[in-house]
């Protein structure tokens, strides 16, 4: 049976009310029912609003005429997966866009980000990991987002903003600009530079990184940390085709150089 629950008119999937002035509403879209039911009731619990739809043909519709703040996109779908479901959504809106996947394939999540996907988690996840990433990419767009409940991780403050030489790396709204011209990264990138330009010139192991943009025990590879510096550095080099701060000492990690 095809789920499609959408909260709407400030009453949110659990029956409760809703401040439509602060609530922020995020569009689940998952072939899993388990998945969509438990991270629902976590955004709701986190103050926000959400509607779910079990496939992508279910969404599309929805999505374009009544556009959310933010989309949580399952890659493999019947009907319709989440790679032509983005296509069809980059079409007609600039929606925030997080991929949630089963699939570990390099050239997936490429594809997924040249697509126009913001973020690229993939299963199994950690629910802390998922909502801090939609935080920050709210925040990024530029949208308000509900203070997080007490207690919860997402409450913590973010860090003061960060300048070394060229770079400039504000936590708070999710900004990196170098040299002055700005720079989109996704959140894990984002958490994994912030790790890096902490502290300039210290080496950094991969699972050090991984540590800084996946907590949790989210299990990914060391090639996963390589890509995503990989990533980086190429949105770097298109605004400084001499961009070189991001180091690597094979077979020890990377490192920063503000120089």
């Amino acid at each position: 049976m095809r789920v499609t629950a959408e909260v709407q008119d400030g009453i949110g999937a659990l029956g409760q009310p809703s401040d439509r002035l602060e609530r922020r509403t995020i569009a689940l879209v998952d072939d899993d029912r388990n998945i969509l039911t438990t991270v629902s009731i976590a955004l709701q619990a986190e103050g926000f609003a959400t509607r779910v739809y079990s496939d992508g043909e279910a969404a599309l519709k929805a999505l374009v005429e009544n556009p959310p703040d933010l989309g949580v996109f399952d890659i493999k779908m019947p009907r319709m997966d989440g790679m032509e479901l983005l296509r069809r959504v980059r079409a007609e809106s600039a929606l925030p866009v997080i991929f949630l996947t089963s699939k570990d394939d390099e050239e997936d999540e490429e594809l997924g980000f040249e697509m126009g996907a913001d973020d690229y988690i993939a299963k199994p996840f950690s629910l802390r990991l998922l909502i801090a990433r939609i935080r920050a990419l709210l925040k990024r767009s530029g949208l308000s987002v509900p203070d997080a409940p007490a207690g919860s991780p997402a409450a913590a403050e973010p860090g003061p903003v960060i300048e070394r030489g060229r770079l400039r790396m504000d936590p708070a709204r999710h900004q990196v600009t170098w040299d002055g011209e700005p720079v989109s990264l996704t959140v894990t990138e984002f958490l994994i530079l912030e790790a890096l330009a902490q502290r300039p010139g210290v080496i950094k192991s991969r699972n050090l990184l991984m540590d800084a943009a996946y907590p949790d025990d989210v299990f990914v590879d060391d090639r996963t940390v390589d890509s995503h510096i990989k990533r980086m550095r190429r949105k770097f080099r298109s605004v400084d085709p001499e961009f070189g701060a991001i180091e690597t000492l094979y077979g020890a990690g990377y490192s920063f150089a503000d120089g």
